[in-house]
């Protein structure tokens, strides 16, 4: 009489079509809890052994608040203006042939190489009240240096090749054919790009969006040259976790990081689900 094996009761399991997956996983959710998650959650974990009182207390100071809305203000700005002429700038590209058009090109990702502190020195050189545009400006009544102004341009220097890298490959591969049959159809050039090209071109623009705003947000090298560092005028809330430390005061410094990291992670949060409406949108339409 022959007896079963627990091999033959249990179910047997189809082969994955992507081997070694469980490995990969595994290796992944170990790699992105060290690099990530166990840091994040040291922050969170020294936060709530502050206690609620004293936690409220710290990150309702006014100087904390002050710095706390010019850098997501600021970061906001740039992002927005970013997405604009990050469009525009990643079209040109794409579109149109002129002569310079790879040094253009090669030009967009030098943000990306240069030294932050390089760039922030190089826009306090230019706009400073003595600087080159500085000298003109500052007569017009329009100061930029060691001022909100000289922060959102500098995070727009950083910020821009976020949003052409991302949207420039997209707008290459877009089917032309659609604008062809959008103009056969008697559609005007700007109902064309209104109607056909924006709406594909929105899920990677709004990613373009999120990584200039991220990036903005924790900024530090280019903005504390330019910025003048004024306490409830131009002071940066990465600047003021240093100055925090600085002075050994550990429980504000980690009080103005928790708050950085919740207010990042809702609005990148709430951008993704503006992504993936947007795609099902499409989606359905399509």
């Amino acid at each position: 009489m022959s007896t079963l094996s627990l091999a033959d009761v249990l179910p047997k399991r189809s082969p994955s079509v992507l081997p070694g997956f469980g490995l990969t996983m595994g290796l992944t959710l170990t790699w992105l809890s060290l690099i990530i998650l166990i840091p994040l959650a040291g922050v969170f974990i020294t936060s709530a052994g502050l206690g609620w009182t004293e936690f409220w207390r710290l990150a309702s100071d006014a100087r904390t608040v002050a710095a706390l809305k010019l850098s997501f203000g600021t970061a906001l700005i740039a992002a927005g203006l970013n997405a604009v002429f990050g469009l525009l700038v990643a079209w040109v590209l794409v579109r149109y042939s002129f002569p310079g058009k790879r040094l253009l090109d090669a030009a967009i990702d030098l943000p990306f190489a240069l030294p932050t502190a390089v760039a922030g020195l190089a826009f306090t050189a230019l706009y400073a009240p003595n600087g080159w545009l500085g000298s003109f400006l500052v007569p017009l009544g329009l100061k930029v240096a060691f001022t909100p102004l000289g922060i959102v341009v500098a995070l727009v220097f950083i910020g821009l090749p976020f949003v052409v890298r991302t949207v420039q490959p997209v707008l290459a591969d877009f089917d032309k054919e659609l604008e062809e049959a959008s103009a056969t159809l008697g559609a005007t050039r700007f109902q064309t790009v209104r109607r056909i090209v924006l709406p594909a071109l929105m899920p990677p623009l709004l990613t373009g969006f999120a990584l200039a705003f991220a990036r903005g947000v924790g900024e530090y090298g280019s903005v504390i040259f330019i910025a003048g560092n004024i306490p409830y005028v131009s002071e940066i809330a990465p600047l003021l976790i240093v100055i925090r430390l600085e002075e050994f005061n550990y429980a504000g410094a980690t009080a103005v990081a928790a708050i950085m990291l919740v207010i990042s992670f809702a609005l990148l949060f709430v951008i993704n689900l503006l992504q993936a409406w947007n795609r099902r949108r499409i989606g359905l339409a399509g």
